[in-house]
C-alpha cells in the first residue's frame, strides 16, 4: 500500500501545527493575566486599541504556517526556535509583568526572524519573503510599543 503522505509533508505539516500551538499556548497567557495590572499602565499614543491583536494574529500566525510549510527544509531550526521565543513573549509580559524581559525577548524574536529572511531571500523564496514580511514588521512594531510601555513605567 502506498504511503498517503510522505515524510516530508508531516514534517512541513509539524511545523504548521506547531505554529498554531504556539499561538494557542500563548493565548492562555490572558488567563493568567491581572487585567487591572496592564489597564493601569501607561501607553504611549499610538498604542493600538486591544480589539487589533486579536485580528492581527490570527493573520500573521496564518501567514507564518504558509511559509514554515513552505520553506520547512530551510528554516526549521530557526523556526521552532523563534516560534518558541514568540510564544515566550505573552507570558513575560502579561502573566509575569516583565515588561523588561519581555523587550529582551521580543529583540531575540526580531533578530531571529532577520536570520529566517536572509535564508529565504538566499533561496529566492521572494512569495515567501513577502508573506513573512508583515510578521516582522508587527513584532518590531511590537517591540517599540514595549519599549515605550517600560520607558513610561
Amino acid at each position: 500500500m502506498e504511503k498517503l503522505i510522505s515524510k516530508n509533508t508531516l514534517f512541513k505539516l509539524s511545523l504548521v501545527l506547531a505554529t498554531f500551538f504556539i499561538a494557542w499556548t500563548g493565548g492562555l497567557s490572558t488567563i493568567y493575566t491581572d487585567w487591572t495590572w496592564y489597564e493601569s499602565l501607561s501607553k504611549p499614543s499610538f498604542n493600538p486599541p486591544n480589539y487589533l491583536f486579536g485580528i492581527v494574529w490570527p493573520i500573521l500566525y496564518l501567514l507564518m504556517s504558509i511559509v514554515s510549510f513552505l520553506n520547512a527544509n530551510t528554516i526549521y531550526k530557526l523556526y521552532f526556535l523563534q516560534l518558541f521565543v514568540n510564544g515566550l513573549w505573552s507570558w513575560i509580559f502579561f502573566a509575569f509583568q516583565s515588561i523588561g524581559l519581555a523587550f529582551l525577548d521580543i529583540v531575540v524574536l526580531i533578530f531571529l526572524n532577520i536570520l529566517i529572511m536572509k535564508q529565504l531571500r538566499a533561496k529566492e523564496a521572494w512569495l515567501s519573503l513577502i508573506l513573512y514580511t508583515p510578521y516582522i514588521l508587527w513584532i518590531t512594531f511590537a517591540s517599540i510599543l514595549n519599549l515605550s510601555i517600560l520607558i513610561l513605567n
